[in-house]
């Protein structure tokens, strides 16, 4: 069975994203960065999303590669494909672009793309937050920003609930 080829909307590569940085730069547009594997979006992730969105003019999200998942996560995730998680992505209002990422953090993105912001889920805190991301984030001068979290929702919950069920 052949997989149907999704119309994913404002996802780019990191190149093309290294120039709309450069446009963004020069309109005086903020830029909010979060990243994540997003594996099966959940209620807790919208909530988050539309919270790091009210930050700044525009959210820019990271997607993990699928190949970054397995890394973190193991070889029976992602549950979606990049593909498909990029389309649910950038088909919420609140997210202006997504692309991806194959390391298992951020850091190197973040040096090139000097995000006015950057957001994590209030799960996350200075003292968990990635050390070669923190770093990263420091160089840039961004301003790091937790963002509520909404309890009670997480994707390894939700992948136990449908197992017991």
């Amino acid at each position: 069975m052949s997989e149907i080829e999704i119309p994913v909307k404002n996802s780019y590569s990191f190149e093309e994203v290294c120039k709309i940085r450069t446009k963004k730069e020069q309109q005086g547009k903020s830029i909010v960065l979060t990243n994540g594997c997003f594996d099966l979006i959940h209620a807790g992730h919208i909530y988050s999303l539309e919270k790091a969105a009210a930050l700044g003019d525009e959210l820019w999200v990271a997607l993990n590669s699928d190949s970054s998942i397995r890394k973190l996560k193991g070889i029976n995730r992602p549950i979606y494909s990049e593909n498909e998680r990029a389309y649910l992505l950038g088909a919420l209002e609140v997210v202006n672009l997504t692309f991806f990422f194959d390391s298992t953090n951020l850091a190197q993105e973040i040096k090139r793309l000097k995000p006015e912001f950057y957001a994590k889920s209030g799960d996350y805190s200075l003292d968990n937050l990635n050390p070669e991301e923190h770093a990263a984030l420091e160089e840039a001068n961004t301003q790091i920003c937790f963002v509520p979290f909404l309890e009670g929702f997480s994707t390894t919950r939700t992948v136990e609930s449908i197992k017991n069920t």
